[in-house]
């Protein structure tokens, strides 16, 4: 039995890469048309574009730290001098980027807003400014964000940024960047819970829990906790601020949630929710029996769309500590957000045991620097150097310990 051969004609293969390359000639030419039609407007408040803002963060790929409701928040609580960063094509909104400028020593440095508690940053951004941005021009784009800010601001300094999100590539990746020495974890969530563990060492973390349940049973039980009422989701934060500073004290370290700003943004946080999002939700672990009512663990955590982020956790170290209510708390968190529409669990920035042993996903962050004066150049300078630095030093973990020990030491 002969095989017949079905040669394509050779004009095909040529007609088709010339089709190919007129195609990607008219995307570049459609990116070069839109980076002439680009104006970057500079806004002081939040008020006039939030319908815009409310529809750009529509898109479930944006970062919860650049939402109308996340912002709004940290600003009710900081009342720092916005810069806004408002990108329009053809009269069609591009981009919003959530600035405020921060002064430090002397320095007008304009951040992500509510920057220093945001775990992941990816700016605003319209679906078509994404879909034609392929080509776009980072030294163009750099130069316009540079006259928007002139004289505002001394650098542009946006921080947490991964360049690669959940399969789409940042159009801020063509901008000048240093790694971040923070990385981020993840757990996809899988159809059930069981799916989701087989990612992970399942027998042996089935064994753990096991394991926490009968010591937890033991002196009485357990409640997991997920307060309705506005009144006990502020009294756990109040909570979690008083172990969280133990805890820092301990350490020797600065407590980062003392101030009454940081505070007020939080509890501020908790009564914002649009539809199934909320920007905080907080959960605990109530021990009933022996130490009946008391909270051993708690966690806060926000949603965006189908990504829950944890973004604070706390244990009461005087109190069953060896039932790790910490651990215990996270199965009960992740196991109880199967069926509801969540795709990813995310631990936030920082590498630490309980994280790796949880995420399978490590996820790079980057910082932009973008100088905007004289003066910001060298504080961009400074601050690549120092952040490569610490990266180098968090990638070796004797060294990391040792600067810990110091740090603690030194108060």
């Amino acid at each position: 039995m002969q095989t017949q051969r079905h040669d394509i004609p050779e004009q095909s293969f040529n007609a088709a890469a010339q089709a190919e390359a007129d195609i990607s000639r008219l995307r570049q030419l459609s990116v070069k048309l839109a980076m002439a039609e680009l104006e970057i407007e500079l806004f002081d408040a939040m008020e006039p574009l939030e319908a815009e803002w409310r529809m750009l963060e529509r898109d479930n790929i944006s970062s919860l730290h650049q939402s109308y409701d996340w912002c709004t928040a940290w600003v009710t609580a900081f009342r720092r001098p916005l810069a806004i960063l408002r990108g329009r094509c053809g009269g069609d909104t591009a981009f919003i980027l959530p600035v405020e400028i921060v002064s430090f020593h002397g320095m007008r440095i304009a951040k992500f807003i509510g920057a220093d508690h945001s775990n992941i940053n990816t700016g605003l951004f319209s679906q078509d400014f994404v879909e034609d941005s392929g080509s776009l021009d980072g030294h163009q784009l750099a130069a316009r964000l540079r006259t928007a800010l002139a004289g505002k601001a001394d650098l542009l300094l946006l921080q947490n940024i991964p360049l690669e999100w959940r399969s789409r590539r940042n159009i801020l990746a063509g901008l000048p960047t240093v790694q971040n020495q923070n990385h981020a974890y993840q757990l996809p969530l899988l159809d059930t819970f069981d799916k989701t563990l087989q990612q992970l060492n399942a027998k042996s973390r089935r064994k753990k829990f096991r394991a926490q349940s009968r010591r937890l049973e033991a002196v009485g039980g357990f409640d997991y906790v997920v307060p309705e009422a506005s009144s006990e989701q502020h009294e756990l934060l109040d909570t979690f601020f008083r172990l969280k500073s133990a805890r820092f004290a301990s350490l020797g370290l600065p407590d980062v949630f003392a101030d009454t700003q940081t505070k007020a943004f939080l509890h501020g946080l908790l009564d914002k929710r649009n539809g199934g999002d909320f920007g905080l939700q907080m959960r605990a672990l109530r021990l009933k029996g022996d130490y009946e009512g008391r909270i051993a663990a708690l966690s806060g955590i926000s949603r965006k769309g189908d990504h829950v982020i944890c973004q604070f956790g706390a244990i009461d170290e005087d109190l069953a500590v060896d039932m790790s209510p910490g651990e215990f708390l996270f199965w009960q968190m992740i196991s109880s957000l199967h069926g509801k529409g969540v795709a990813l669990f995310d631990f936030g920035l920082g590498d630490q045991t309980y994280k790796r042993s949880w995420a399978p996903v490590e996820t790079d962050h980057y910082d932009m620097v973008l100088p905007i004066s004289g003066i910001g150049i060298a504080a961009g300078t400074v601050h690549r150097a120092i952040t490569r630095g610490k990266a180098f030093i968090k990638a070796r973990p004797g060294l990391y310990k040792f600067a810990q020990n110091i740090r603690a030491k030194v108060g």
